[in-house]
């Protein structure tokens, strides 16, 4: 421990603040989204919806869209969600005044 009395240790669970519990609350909810999108993309897309999008959508470089969307389509996709869930935070923790002090939030 030290002595600096400007040093106060971290709120404890029953002390957190009302803005933070909203942040953590839009985090959360953030992840869940992201998750939802990417558990659909790669398992929907490249296993249980596989045939249906062969049959109805046209293929992409010579092969069949569900084969297409398992090998490239679901890296591009989680590309775009690590890219979605940057802005999102950026976001969000301007909205709540938790920005990155050190580069504005925009890094």
């Amino acid at each position: 421990m030290t002595d600096d009395p400007s040093h106060t240790p971290p709120p404890g669970p029953d002390r957190i603040r009302p803005e933070h519990k909203a942040h953590w609350r839009g985090s959360l909810r953030i992840v869940a989204g992201i998750l939802l999108v990417w558990f659909t993309v790669s398992l929907g897309a490249g296993v249980l919806f596989r045939d249906t999008l062969d049959e109805t959508l046209p293929n992409i470089g010579g092969a069949p869209f569900g084969f297409w969307m398992a090998q490239q389509g679901a890296i591009l996709c989680f590309i775009l969600l690590l890219l979605t869930y940057r802005f999102l935070m950026n976001r969000l923790d301007r909205a709540h005044g938790l920005e990155d002090r050190a580069t504005g939030g925009d890094a």
